[in-house]
């Protein structure tokens, strides 16, 4: 690695407030599969659990009196893709990756999914290079100005259903409608219907389930720029 690498990697330790015992765990974390053996994908794996914990840990300090609920569409907001991507942006982690020839030219440096991915695998090489409470501190501060407000961080899925139960109309159907590129690079589209006379919204991600968030969230602002009456039960005879 040259000294400018090194140099850089410095620079991504100090953005995250740890200092590695061991930056073959750093450097792994970085490495994606198109680069080599050596990449990040089981360091991802684990870092999918310690982050699913970290966020809990930090939801319960922080909403002492958080109901259930409330607290698990929290963590639905803080561990999803794009709060991960958002991360990644602030820890400059895109020049950083080692990725193969053909991913680099793609595009995979600046791929949300690649990205969220890899911001993971570093939770997950933070645990192993010094433990839980490492990894609780780093996380501490991506999420120190996340905001906690209850209707923020529903998910647009949620936030569609929940605004169709209040008015009584039917739920909403997703179809996946095509599926682009190659299977480490793919773009799903997803449509939104709910019902015969709303027009269909169209969403796209690097995930069916990105898609189908996208295409939610499409819809809902449809809707809620164009609402109709809550349906009403019929009169009794």
């Amino acid at each position: 690695m040259s000294e400018h690498d090194e140099s850089a990697l410095v620079q991504l330790q100090q953005r995250l407030g740890h200092r590695f015992a061991n930056p073959a765990l750093l450097r792994r974390a970085l490495t994606h599969r198109s680069f080599g053996a050596e990449h990040y994908e089981r360091l991802e794996f684990l870092g999918d659990a310690v982050l699913g914990l970290v966020v809990a840990t930090l939801l319960v300090q922080r909403l002492p009196q958080g109901r259930e609920g409330e607290l698990s569409r929290a963590r639905s907001a803080w561990v999803r893709q794009d709060a991960l991507h958002r991360i990644a942006l602030q820890l400059q982690l895109g020049a950083l990756l080692r990725l193969g020839e053909g991913e680099r030219r793609s595009g995979g440096h600046e791929r949300p999914s690649i990205l969220a991915d890899v911001v993971e695998a570093l939770l997950g090489a933070i645990y192993l290079d010094a433990g839980f409470d490492a990894a609780l501190a780093v996380a501490r501060r991506w999420y120190a100005d996340v905001t906690l407000d209850p209707e923020a961080t529903k998910d647009a899925k949620t936030a569609l259903q929940e605004w169709l139960q209040a008015r009584r109309r039917p739920l909403p159907r997703y179809e996946v409608v095509a599926v682009h590129g190659e299977a480490h690079a793919q773009t799903f589209e997803v449509r939104c219907h709910v019902e015969a006379n709303v027009a269909p919204t169209l969403g796209r991600g690097s995930s069916r389930r990105a898609a189908e968030q996208a295409a939610a969230e499409a819809m809902l602002q449809q809707l809620q720029s164009h609402p109709a009456p809550a349906s009403r039960r019929p009169a009794l005879a």
